[in-house]
């Protein structure tokens, strides 16, 4: 049978595995479905320029130079756009004999400039061999069709040798270039021909990178080297002779603000840079960035579906422990402790693998795990928490109550040994009480002193068992455990005294007076848990220790004292609270004595009573008679002197013999 109380606790295992498995089953679902929507593709697409920004080496590893159309090229010119071609004839001869491997112009010579000039750039052209051009589409729309036309550099460059190459790039969604364009004539392509036709032997065979492959870039604008058009033009002296010896230099437009570049303001792109640099990148560097990464094996390859699929499998089973074992902050570091090492593992394959893996949805699917264990958990324990708030409300302080709430791993039960402290208390002369009071008064009566002994019992973090008629049985040590359980049970004894003596004039107004309370306290093992039958039970305590602090209640009586604890209750109070020692007592049942004590606040008839009490061991009754009588000098109201001088008159024609103890057997009690 499960107690109503076990069903506070935690979940059992089998649930809460079901629980983790549902969860995790429904966000690996989620995310499988959404991650091939627009919204998490353009999610996936900052994750990709985040890598690409973090792991960027920021300078080029192979010998590209960039001769870029600046503004300040159009003021040394001097001349608008588009330039007489014998220009670039000019430049192209310079780079030729300076020893340039490669010359590539991404610019579209589709259009007739001169017979002259277009002559005098072809013969350059031919002397060089090693040109690259720059092909494009254009779409071209007239009154009968609409369609894409191809653009080639002239036929008089072709034959001379230049090679067209298509220098389109990939723009995605969101604007930013990130593809590489792939094609047997593709602009790239064509310069790796031109460089293997230039340089024979340079590389064992034309580099082919793997279909959809995607641009590393390896920095933000102008992290090629760049040089001015008009100093290759003018022959700039500050160039060293060497400078383009063996360079693959690209010749492409790099204006950001003069009004005379017309289109060329057009050929400039968002990179995975923009954001942090602010800067767009001419068109040609996104071709030498594309021509470094497949001559160094560099390109960025996307994860297949396959593996996507495997790496978001596994981030959720490694999610799973935390799940079934839940606990926010545990739970939440495991949680970032996977997202850590998630991240780490991506930039790692991005950086040194050269592999995307998108992971934007494997680690919303985990957060996702995350709130929703949590959600779940709070709900939970709301519920729980009212339940248990419920229960114990009646029984413990609030502040017990919310530990368990906090806690409730701390909540075993069903019947465990611990070790607690018990306390019973119990009206003098309760019969005598009730017979001069109707029972409208008795009830008042109780209920008034139930209710401040309740108060007492939880100020100090106790718990009320039940109430046995006028009787309060509590205890302390569970059900959370409490090291102190000795020292906050004896003072709730001195606090319910002290209570009982505010209740009398109460007491008075109905007619009664000198309503006295005996309370006896005993601490040691005892079985705790829920107790009765299947169709009643109460949570309780039993066992030898909770029968003693009953009986240490009823032989108060013997003794005229309020408080009776023992001597497992005295000790650990280490001398926190002062204490009168009593008498030695073997009750009904028990071999063993019990020594017997009362808190008192007055050092000197704590020690007098001490005196006397050993006199009265040693069996010397006259020494013991003196002593006592000095408690009685001292204390003439005293209720323990009487007690032993009787004693001693009786040991006096009856002594106990040799092998008395000190104590005294309680029939009763």
């Amino acid at each position: 049978m499960r107690s109503r109380l076990q069903k506070f606790s935690r979940a059992p295992a089998t649930r809460r595995w079901f629980l983790a498995l549902a969860l995790a089953f429904g966000c690996w679902l989620l995310a499988f479905l959404v991650s091939h929507t627009a919204f998490w593709s353009s999610a996936e697409n900052k994750l990709f320029d985040t890598l690409t920004v973090a792991s960027a080496p920021l300078k080029s590893s192979l010998p590209i130079t960039i001769v870029g159309i600046d503004e300040a090229s159009f003021a040394q010119v001097g001349k608008r756009w588009p330039w007489p071609r014998d220009l670039h004839a000019k430049v192209l001869d310079h780079l030729v004999n300076a020893g340039a491997a490669v010359v590539a112009f991404d610019m579209i010579f589709a259009e007739p400039s001169g017979e002259k000039e277009d002559g005098i750039f072809a013969e350059s052209i031919a002397r060089a061999g090693n040109v690259v051009m720059s092909s494009d589409h254009a779409y071209q729309e007239t009154s009968m069709l609409r369609q894409w036309i191809r653009v080639d550099p002239l036929p008089a460059f072709r034959a001379a040798g230049a090679l067209p190459g298509l220098a389109t790039v990939t723009i995605d969604s969101d604007a930013v270039v990130r593809q590489i364009p792939d094609g047997e004539d593709i602009f790239w392509r064509r310069v790796i021909q031109a460089l293997m036709k230039s340089r024979p032997g340079i590389l064992p065979e034309e580099p082919t990178p793997p279909s959809g492959a995607m641009i590393r870039h390896i920095g933000p604008a102008h992290t090629f080297p760049y040089v001015s058009y008009y100093q290759v033009l003018n022959g700039d002296q500050s160039l060293p002779a060497d400078f383009f010896q063996d360079q693959i230099v690209l010749i492409g437009r790099d204006v950001r603000a003069s009004p005379e570049a017309g289109s060329a303001q057009a050929d400039i792109f968002a990179t995975p840079f923009l954001g942090s640099s602010k800067l767009l990148t001419p068109g040609v560097e996104i071709h030498a960035n594309i021509i470094e990464n497949v001559l160094t094996g560099q390109v960025i390859q996307q994860a297949s579906p396959m593996q996507q699929w495997l790496f978001l499998s596994l981030a959720i089973l490694l999610a799973l422990p935390a799940l079934v074992r839940w606990h926010p902050l545990w739970g939440g570091l495991w949680f970032a402790t996977l997202l850590g090492a998630m991240g780490g593992t991506v930039l790692h394959l991005f950086e040194k693998q050269n592999l995307w893996l998108p992971a934007v949805s494997t680690a919303a699917a985990l957060i996702t795990l995350y709130f929703s264990m949590a959600l779940i958990s709070y709900v939970g324990e709301r519920r729980r928490g009212k339940q248990i708030k419920g229960a114990f409300s009646k029984y413990v302080s609030p502040d017990v109550v919310e530990q368990m709430i906090a806690h409730p791993e701390r909540l075993r039960l069903g019947g465990e040994r611990r070790e607690l402290t018990l306390l019973f208390s119990d009206l003098a002369g309760f019969t005598s009480i009730s017979e001069k009071l109707p029972p409208e008064g008795v009830a008042k009566l109780i209920n008034a002193y139930l209710t401040e002994m309740t108060r007492v019992v939880m100020s100090e973090g106790g718990t009320v068992d039940k109430f046995i008629g006028d009787a309060v049985m509590a205890f302390w040590g569970a059900p959370l455990d409490d090291a102190e359980h000795a020292l906050h049970a004896v003072r709730a004894a001195i606090a319910m005294q002290v209570a009982m003596d505010g209740l009398q004039p109460f007491y008075q107004e109905m007619g009664v007076s000198n309503v006295g309370l005996r309370i006896g306290v005993h601490s040691g093992p005892a079985i705790v848990g829920n107790m009765g039958s299947e169709d009643r039970f109460d949570y309780t305590a039993l066992g030898d220790t909770v029968n003693l602090a009953a009986r240490l209640e009823g032989i108060n009586k013997m003794y005229g004292t309020r408080i009776l604890l023992s001597e497992a209750s005295a000790n650990p109070l280490d001398g926190r609270i002062a204490l009168r020692p009593v008498d030695r007592v073997r009750v009904k049942g028990k071999n063993e004595p019990v020594r017997v004590f009362t808190p008192c606040d007055d050092p000197a008839l704590i020690r007098l009573t001490e005196a006397a009490l050993t006199a009265y061991r040693a069996q010397d009754w006259h020494a013991a008679r003196v002593a006592w009588a000095a408690v009685l000098a001292h204390a003439p109201e005293d209720s323990l002197t009487p007690v032993f001088l009787g004693r001693i008159d009786h040991f006096e024609t009856d002594p106990p013999g040799d092998d008395w103890d000190g104590s005294v057997a309680l029939e009763k009690g």
